[in-house]
C-alpha cells in the first residue's frame, strides 16, 4: 500500500501536540488522546517542554537531531568555544561541509540497534543494497552472545528486496510478504520494520502494513522510521530505533525493581556487573542482546544510565518523562573522577550512599598500584582522540588519569544539548572542565581528508579511536593508534588501567606503524596536502532559512 501522507513526518518541529507549547520539544506528538501501542495516557509532571499527558509524547517517529538538538557536523576551535556555541545557538542550527568524501547513514544505526535484540526479527524495507551491513551486524551479534556465555547464533533479518518495479507500483505487498516470511522462518516475539530512502521517497505506508501484520500474526510489529535522507546526522538512527521500542514494546510499570538499573550500551559485555554489585545493584544491559520481555519492563527500573550521552539520552528522557524512571545526571563512569560521581549519583537515586562510598574507596585502592606504574610510562605523552563525540570525551577522561596530555579531539558530530536538558550531562562542558580546556577541538563527519590534515599538523604521540575505518589513516601517518572496538573497555576503575595497557601496547608497535607510513600513499593532491585549511569546505545554515553560507 502506498500512502505516506497518511502518517506524520518529523522533518520539522514537534508536530503541534495538544498539550505542548514548545515547537522544538524533542518528540513528535500524537493526537493527545489514546496514544500509540503501550504508551499509557496517565498524568505526569510537566517536563522541560510542557508535556501534560504521556500519550502526547509519542508520535510515529523521532524528530531529527538537527531540529531537536541543534546538532553540528563541522567545527574547528577550542572546547570552550564549542561549549559556548551550544549556549548561544538554539536547536535548529546545522552546519556541514560543501564537500564530503564519504558519509554515514542514520538508517544503518537504527538497523544495528534493533537487529541485535535476541528474540526478534528485522525486515529492512529497502533495496537489497541497504542490507550490505548485515554481515557486520551479524558478527557483532555473535560476539555479544559469546560474551554472555550463550551459544553463538545468527541474527534474524530479511530484506524486502525492493526493485525498480516496486519503486513505481509501490512496495506494500512485498513488505507484507517479507513480514509473513520472517514470522514463518524465525518465530520471533516481535518484528521490527526499518524504512529506507526508497520506501520513504515513494511513500509506502509502513504504519498500515505493520498494523495489518500485527493483527494477522499476533505479535508486535514495530515500524522504525529511519530513512537515510531525513537526517544528515547519523546518530538520529539511534533515536529512531529507541522511539519504536518505547512506542510499541515498553509497558507501563507494574512495580518498581529497586535493585535494577537500565544501562544503555553498545553490547551486553558485563563490564559494569561487578562495579554495581558492590552497591547491591544489577545492570540491565540494553538493548543489544536483550529480549522483548527485558525491553517491555525497562519502565520498572530504579534509574537509567548510559555509557555515552549520544547513545542513551533520548530513551532515558522518554523513560523519565513517561514513567518516572530517573536518568543519572552526571557523566558516564570513565576516569576516576567521573566514576566516583557516577556511583555517588546512583547511590543518591537508590538510597545507597554508604555503599557507593565503600565502592569508590575499594575501586581506587584496587587500581592504585598499577595505575602508578602506567603513569610512569605514559606520563607527558600527547594523546589525540577521535570517534563519537561523547565517547571521545569519555576516553579523554580516562586518559587524563594515566598522565596523558590532551593534544585535541575530533567528534564525528556534536549535539548542542541533550533531550532532558540537564546541564550535568552536557559532555563537552564536562570534559572542558576536567581537562582545563582543549585548544584543538574539531567536529568532522568522518571525513578522512580532514582527519589526515589535522593529524599532520598536530602529530600526537598516540591516538585513541572509536569507530572502524578511520584509524588506518593515523597508522598511515606513522602514529601509534588504539582502536576501542569494545566501548566498555575503559569504563570504571579497572577501565582506566585497561586503557593504559592497550595504549602501551599500541606504543610498542611504533616501528610497525612507521614502516607502514614509509610505504603508504594518500590519494590527495599537493594542492590539498600543502597549506590548506582542513575546514576549507565548511558551510552553515539556519534550519528553514534555505540559505547556505560558505566559510
Amino acid at each position: 500500500m502506498t500512502g505516506g501522507a497518511a502518517r506524520k513526518r518529523a522533518y520539522g518541529g514537534c508536530g503541534g501536540g495538544t498539550s505542548c507549547g514548545a515547537a522544538d520539544c524533542g518528540y513528535l506528538h500524537g493526537t493527545g488522546s489514546g496514544g500509540d501501542g503501550n504508551v499509557e495516557a496517565s498524568r505526569i509532571p510537566d517536563g522541560n517542554c510542557g508535556f501534560r499527558d504521556a500519550a502526547d509524547m509519542i508520535g510515529q517517529e523521532a524528530v531529527i537531531r538537527e531540529r531537536r538538538l541543534g546538532s553540528l557536523l563541522t567545527f574547528s576551535g577550542s572546547s570552550g568555544e564549542l561549549a559556548e556555541l551550544g549556549d548561544a545557538n538554539p536547536p535548529g542550527c546545522c552546519r556541514d561541509n560543501t564537500f564530503n568524501q564519504c558519509g554515514d547513514c542514520s538508517g544503518q544505526r537504527a538497523m544495528l540497534t534493533v537487529s541485535q535484540i535476541r528474540d526478534t526479527a528485522m525486515v529492512n524495507h529497502a533495496p537489497i543494497g541497504c542490507a550490505a551491513d548485515l554481515v557486520q551486524f551479524n558478527a557483532s551479534h555473535r560476539r555479544g552472545l559469546a560474551a554472555m556465555g550463550l551459544p553463538a547464533s545468527d541474527m534474524k533479518a530479511l530484506s524486502s528486496n525492493m526493485t525498480e518495479n516496486d519503486l513505481i507500483m509501490g512496495g506494500g505487498a512485498k513488505l507484507a510478504a517479507a513480514l509473513d516470511e520472517a514470522h514463518r522462518r524465525f518465530s520471533p516475539r516481535a518484528i521490527f520494520v526499518t524504512s529506507s530512502c526508497v520506501s520513504g521517497i515513494i511513500g509506502d505506508d509502513i504504519e498500515e502494513e505493520a498494523e495489518s501484520a500485527q493483527r494477522r500474526l499476533g505479535i508486535p510489529v514495530v515500524p522504525v522510521y529511519c530513512e537515510g535522507f531525513k537526517s544528515m546526522v547519523w546518530t538520529t538512527g539511534f533515536d529512531a530505533a529507541y522511539h519504536g521500542i518505547v512506542r510499541k514494546l515498553v509497558k507501563p510499570p507494574a512495580r518498581r525493581r529497586v535493585g535494577e538499573v537500565n544501562l544503555f550500551n553498545f553490547s551486553n559485555i558485563r563490564t559494569f556487573t561487578p562495579l554495581l554489585a558492590e552497591m547491591g545493584l544489577a545492570p540491565r544491559y540494553l538493548v543489544h542482546q536483550a529480549t522483548v520481555d527485558e525491553l517491555g519492563t525497562m519502565s520498572e527500573s530504579v534509574a537509567s544510565a548510559h555509557i555515552c550521552e549520544t547513545l542513551g539520552t533520548y530513551v532515558a528522557a522518554a523513560l523519565e518523562r513517561l514513567w518516572g524512571v530517573p536518568e543519572v545526571r552526571c557523566p558516564p563512569p570513565y576516569g576516576l573522577e567521573w566514576t566516583d560521581g557516577w556511583l555517588r549519583e546512583l547511590g543518591r537515586l537508590t538510597g545507597r550512599e554508604r555503599q557507593a562510598e565503600r565502592a569508590i574507596r575499594a575501586g581506587r585502592e584496587r587500581v592504585a598500584p598499577e595505575l602508578d606504574s602506567l603513569r610512569k610510562e605514559l606520563g607527558g605523552l600527547r594523546v589525540y582522540a577521535f570517534g563519537g563525540a561523547s565517547y571521545c570525551h569519555n576516553m579523554l577522561a580516562a586518559a587524563r588519569d594515566l598522565g596523558l596530555e590532551t593534544a585535541g579531539m575530533m567528534g564525528f558530530h556534536h549535539d548542542m544539548t541533550f533531550d532532558n536538558g540537564f546541564e550535568e550531562i552536557k559532555s563537552i562542558k564536562n570534559i572542558h572542565g576536567l581537562t582545563g580546556g582543549m585548544p584543538r577541538v574539531s567536529v568532522c563527519n568522518k571525513q578522512p581528508y580532514q582527519l589526515v590534515k589535522i593529524l599532520m599538523d598536530l602529530r600526537p604521540d598516540v591516538i585513541l579511536s572509536r569507530h572502524e575505518s578511520l584509524p588506518v589513516q593515523a597508522v598511515k601517518l606513522g602514529i601509534p593508534t588504539f582502536f576501542a572496538g569494545d566501548a566498555n573497555l575503559a569504563a570504571g576503575y579497572e577501565g582506566v588501567v585497561a586503557l593504559g595497557r592497550k595504549t602501551l601496547r599500541a606504543l610498542r608497535a611504533v616501528n610497525f606503524v612507521r614502516n607502514v607510513a614509509a610505504h603508504a600513499r594518500f590519494p590527495y593532491t599537493d594542492w590539498w596536502m600543502k597549506g590548506r585549511d582542513p575546514f576549507l569546505f565548511r558551510r552553515e545554515s539556519r534550519a528553514g532559512s534555505g540559505a547556505w553560507t560558505e566559510s
